[in-house]
């Protein structure tokens, strides 16, 4: 039994500006805004959350089910998921593009991204009752039609799943976030989301997660809580050797979280199983660029927290 992982797929190319955006932009005539940036640093990294999250997974040792839309130009991320054994039977190819983030950063760290989402918004044509022996699953960012639909069906098949709004939340209303909880067992945000799903739905964490199970929500270099019914559960941060890019540690967290629940274990151990992934993913550039045997990572478990799984 193992998790369907329904989300996005994308290609992030990332590029270098060797100086700072404030040279070249002024304020006075950001209303003929007309610039070029020479970026002689380029790499392109394969994305998306779902991808992200069954990399990951598929770290853990565990046999991951992403689901997901994507465009004939796919062909080197397949490649890239067959390399790691990645199931690719629940991908459905479409004609137009991949989903694509073209992101350039300059000397300050500030970053201009464009977002193209291409197949992503075709998600929908996926559906979850073609699928067979799924313990649990998640409804990470995706597609807007695509992240309703799959809620439904996955209360339909009895299936638990987490709901993962990440960037897609502000696509939905009060009303939506509210009947995504309400199907969902698990929710996980991070602080901002968090604010806003306050904002939006009315509801405190404690309150949210009495429709819950658990309430997860991350806190950055603060850690995470995990709010059930009942307590509320600080999960220490995981110390990282190096803090290189931050860019997909949700999803690595995320994917710490589904070994947790696939595993039965408390949630004390899955949160930090969880903080320690994220940890390991800062340390990389990129998102699916760091590797570990599953021996090493228990053995780094027992270093950060003192006891072994």
């Amino acid at each position: 039994m193992s998790a369907l992982i329904c989300g996005s797929f994308a290609f992030d190319t990332i590029m270098v500006f060797h100086d700072k955006f404030k040279n070249h932009i002024l304020p006075e005539q950001v209303h003929i805004l007309n610039v070029s940036f020479l970026v002689p640093e380029m790499r392109r990294e394969f994305g998306g959350c779902a991808g992200n999250i069954a990399f990951n997974l598929k770290l853990l040792g565990e046999e991951p089910m992403p689901m997901g839309t994507v465009g004939t130009d796919f062909a080197p991320y397949a490649e890239w998921m067959d390399r790691f054994a990645i199931s690719r039977k629940y991908l459905k190819t479409v004609q137009t593009y991949t989903a694509q983030a073209f992101i350039t950063t300059d000397e300050d760290d500030n970053q201009i991204t464009a977002f193209h989402p291409g197949a992503m918004n075709m998600s929908h044509e996926n559906s979850i009752s073609d699928v067979k022996g799924i313990k649990l699953g998640i409804v990470a960012p995706d597609g807007r039609d695509g992240m309703i639909q799959h809620a439904e069906e996955f209360v339909e098949a009895g299936i638990p799943f987490i709901f993962d709004p990440g960037q897609g939340l502000p696509m939905f209303d009060g009303e939506e976030l509210l009947d995504f909880v309400d199907k969902a067992t698990w929710v996980a945000l991070n602080d901002y989301e968090a604010q806003l799903m306050e904002e939006r739905t009315g509801k405190s964490p404690h309150e949210l997660a009495e429709m819950l199970e658990a309430l997860i929500v991350t806190r950055g270099a603060k850690g995470s809580y995990i709010y059930t019914s009942e307590h509320r559960l600080e999960i220490p941060l995981a110390k990282a050797n190096a803090i290189n890019d931050p860019t997909g540690c949700g999803d690595a967290y995320r994917a710490g979280l589904l070994y947790g629940l696939l595993n039965d274990m408390d949630w004390e151990t899955t949160g930090r199983i969880a903080s320690l992934m994220g940890a390991i993913k800062i340390e990389s550039h990129g998102t699916q660029n760091h590797l570990f045997t599953l021996d090493e990572f228990f053995e780094r478990f027992h270093e950060t927290f003192g006891y072994k799984i």
